[in-house]
């Protein structure tokens, strides 16, 4: 791990770059890539901010559906967990087991709930301006 530049700063500098010097002074096809670029990186700088947080809410949620096994140690074990975890929740969806009693509420609100931190990191904008209008 690296003391400075940290990676957020690193982001900043790329970042600041191309909405400074590249997207106002390329034309066509050229700048719109420099504003996907700095757009890239601005989901980044969101998904490392809130992947922690994100994923723990995740887990939790999954884990008031499919029951609360052991949390995996180390990132990469976590992600394919959870990644398992929502395969097993699409299977129950699909086979018709989470149709009776407050099953489809509860499960309407953990997707809810993920869809929203998931908007929170790609398109946060979007979220705001569907929270204004109450859905």
């Amino acid at each position: 791990m690296q003391d400075r530049p940290t990676i957020d700063e690193l982001l900043t500098a790329v970042e600041y770059f191309l909405d400074t010097e590249i997207v106002p002074n390329v034309p066509g096809a050229r700048g719109f890539h420099g504003r996907v670029a700095a757009n890239a990186i601005r989901i980044v700088r969101r998904e490392l901010e809130r992947e922690d947080e994100a994923l723990a809410a995740e887990w939790a949620g999954l884990d008031a559906l499919l029951g609360a096994p052991e949390r995996p140690q180390g990132r990469p074990a976590f992600r394919a967990a959870l990644r398992e975890r929502n395969e097993a929740l699409c299977r129950l969806i699909r086979d018709g087991e989470t149709d009776e009693g407050q099953l489809p509420a509860r499960v309407q609100e953990h997707v809810r709930n993920v869809v929203r931190e998931k908007l929170r990191v790609t398109n946060p904008e979007l979220l705001a301006r569907s929270a204004e209008a109450g859905q």
